[in-house]
């Protein structure tokens, strides 16, 4: 099977990218940081987001799951509930980064996300897939923006959405989920030796996904 691995920081349009070349390659898309926002929103509905011997007793009383549409769209199920598009709020993006940091929570999602990408090609992408999750996934691929375009892009989707949300909030929500995700002690966000840097910086989203399709190509 063939396994590509993209990790990188909040905003660089690691899902969107990801989704784009696996429908063009006809590989199955796995987001597993819509794992951790599911188990996120569990602890937000349940009042325990802030305390960590709560969440880890809460995981045993909850299913996380995904399911793939006939495209190949990715759905994320909360003990049988469809949750895709509650977990795509700013609250639960940070609660998201605060559960991620739970070994316990970690090893939870492990083994799902394994079972999908041994018996699938897939691109999953998420913080630590080349490191802990796909350690031998190939390529392995780093793609990331400047912070202030991260902050933009998001920014773009919110208001698309509804949201009220400023810039200057967006901008600093990604700086503190970057800082979050690259100093927590289990799983960091980092390349590894082996990681393919991609900066989409600049770039269109028909672009992005042409240079991810070119680096897989050229490295499988």
């Amino acid at each position: 099977m063939i396994n590509v691995a993209i990790d990188g920081p909040a905003g660089a349009g690691k899902s969107t990218i990801a989704k784009g070349a696996a429908a063009k390659l006809g590989y199955i898309y796995v987001d597993t940081g819509a794992l951790y926002r599911t188990v996120a929103l569990s602890a937000v509905r349940n009042g325990v987001l802030d305390d960590t011997d709560k969440i880890v007793e809460m995981l045993g009383d909850i299913k996380v799951k995904l399911g793939f549409d006939d495209d190949g769209t990715q759905c994320v199920y909360l003990n049988g509930e469809d949750v895709s598009s509650l977990i795509r709020t700013p609250e639960i993006s940070m609660g998201a980064s605060k559960v991620s940091a739970i070994p316990q929570v970690r090893e939870f999602l492990l083994d799902l996300q394994r079972d999908i990408a041994k018996n699938n090609n897939v691109i999953m992408d998420g913080r630590d897939i080349a490191t802990a999750v796909l350690p031998n996934a190939k390529p392995k691929i780093f793609l990331t923006a400047t912070a202030e375009c991260r902050a933009q892009r998001r920014y773009k989707e919110l208001v698309e959405k509804g949201e009220n949300v400023t810039y200057e909030d967006v901008l600093a929500d990604v700086n503190q989920r970057d800082y979050q995700d690259s100093h927590r002690e289990i799983a960091p966000l980092k390349p590894t030796d082996e990681s393919i840097m991609a900066d989409t910086t600049g770039m269109i989203l028909e672009e992005s996904v042409e240079m991810i399709i070119n680096i897989i190509k050229e490295n499988i």
